[in-house]
């Protein structure tokens, strides 16, 4: 903090939170902190520190010296408990109420710790590179699968803003069967997002747009239909890892030949999406971000698991009102479900004199194509909710009722949390509707405010109970593996 009769002008206060699990053994005794300024610090600036641990002051103005390390040792006193996890947002909020106003300056990107990045194509003589949207480092396939071959997309497709993953592709033809195969880089039974890229840019000269299936490991993924050839295409998929290392399969069906663009393997938070667990995964039909209509991408590094959230394409402004904040979205204190702050700092309001705005009504619809695999596709949903606007008092209130395919999905009304994200989720899979999944959110009669919707998830379930009799050949020998519970 500036000392002196200018320090009105440049007050900052930064809070460094450490949260340390630390089990109790005969042999820790202490948690030692190390301390150095990397920086000279000018006469006309103070920069000390208050060590606190558990809530008790240990150390009072503490000044780190520069370019000399520092080692303070504190007692532990910890155990690990479930109320003590439970208690650690609690130490985020008074640490931050303490400190008024957080600014951070340099902060760091989330932790990319087991992301795993292919760009499908790319020659290995090329080497890798670091992608100029997320940062993230991309490298080539070869190291990943030894079948297909290489090629580069035709240049009328090639864009000044192309990312450099869609300039080149890998076919596999005449094969039925062709894999990759990534080592896994969380523990067995962890879960982790797998999304493949495809964009078609006429690589075969032959200006045929392809069809085939994907599968993980022996259990069918999605079918791929490519129906453009100047826009990649997403298959995402989120799954419990079953083995050492996760296989993703093309499979030739005999409508074209299987090729590839990029493949991304994220580790997931396992609380996230309770759907997916060991014999059953959730395939993305479809991740909107609503408000803000023609904003770029949503993902890594505002979304730490570099989930892709589209902005809706089907705003009218003359049916619909965007809201938006500068301000802070709180994350959702269920760990089941979250969306970035990005993304819930906007949303959608039918606009006045608008059909919707008459019926007091948002009503939106997804479809999850059926397949051959799974004529009637179960559906997961996920519909997040914030309060962006100061809502106060009887004179404003937002209130609304929500129905899944003519349903009610909530017992009682629901008012969003000014800046706290909020969702609404089915557990099990909604089926016998052909895959149509229908959200209406109705203001109730006591509502002065129409309805919003900030961002929306929606998957269909895929079965990934069968497993390779050889997990590392991922031939289509397979077993029924039930698991219960």
């Amino acid at each position: 903090r500036r000392s002196g009769a200018a320090a009105c002008m440049c007050n900052m206060y930064h809070w460094l939170i450490i949260r340390s699990v630390v089990y109790r053994v005969k042999e820790l005794r202490y948690i030692r902190l190390h301390f150095a300024s990397v920086g000279f610090i000018p006469l006309c600036y103070t920069c000390h520190a208050m060590r606190v641990l558990n809530f008790c002051v240990t150390y009072e103005y503490f000044r780190p010296s520069c370019l000399a390390a520092a080692c303070a040792s504190l007692p532990s006193t910890m155990e690990r408990s479930t109320r003590g996890a439970m208690a650690a947002p609690s130490w985020l909020l008074l640490l931050l109420g303490l400190a008024g106003v957080l600014r951070v300056h340099g902060q760091r990107a989330p932790d990319s710790t087991g992301f795993v990045s292919i760009d499908c194509g790319l020659p290995e003589q090329a080497g890798g590179y670091v992608d100029a949207a997320t940062k993230l480092p991309y490298v080539p396939d070869g190291a990943y699968t030894d079948a297909g071959a290489n090629h580069n997309i035709s240049p009328e497709y090639i864009k000044p803003t192309s990312s450099k993953r869609y300039l080149n592709v890998r076919s596999f033809p005449a094969v039925a069967r062709s894999c990759y195969t990534l080592p896994s880089t969380v523990p067995r039974g962890s879960k982790y997002l797998l999304r493949a890229t495809f964009m078609y840019g006429n690589y075969d000269g032959l200006d045929r747009l392809p069809v085939f299936d994907l599968h993980l490991g022996v259990n069918f993924w999605r079918t791929v239909n490519i129906t453009t050839a100047d826009k990649p295409q997403l298959a995402e998929i989120i799954a419990v890892v079953p083995d050492e290392s996760v296989q993703v399969c093309l499979v030739d069906t005999g409508s074209g030949t299987p090729f590839i663009s990029a493949l991304d393997l994220r580790p997931v938070r396992d609380t996230l999406y309770p759907q997916a667990n060991a014999t059953q995964a959730l395939v993305l039909v479809d991740r909107s971000n609503f408000g803000l209509s023609g904003a770029a991408l949503v993902r890594y590094p505002e979304d730490p698991y570099d989930r892709v959230w589209i902005p809706w394409s089907e705003i009218d402004s003359n049916e619909w009102t965007e809201i938006s904040t500068p301000e802070k979205v709180q994350e959702l204190a269920d760990p089941r479900f979250n969306a970035p702050s990005a993304v819930m700092q906007t949303a959608i309001t039918p606009r006045n004199g608008s059909r919707s705005a008459s019926s007091r009504t948002i009503e939106l619809s997804w479809d999850a194509a059926p397949n051959h695999a799974y004529p009637d596709p179960g559906v997961i949903g996920i519909v997040y909710f914030a309060e962006l606007e100061a809502v106060a008092g009887d004179a404003a209130k937002r209130q609304f009722e929500m129905a899944i395919n003519g349903k009610l999905w909530s017992k009682a009304p629901f008012t969003p949390q000014h800046l706290v994200c909020d969702a609404f989720f089915n557990s099990e899979a909604h089926r016998g509707f052909g895959g149509h999944y229908n959200v209406t959110l109705t203001a109730t009669a006591n509502s002065t405010l129409l309805p919003t919707i900030n961002a929306a998830e929606f998957f269909s379930v895929v079965s990934t109970a069968n497993v390779a009799t050889d997990a590392k050949d991922g031939k289509w020998n397979f077993h029924s593996n039930s698991i219960s519970g």
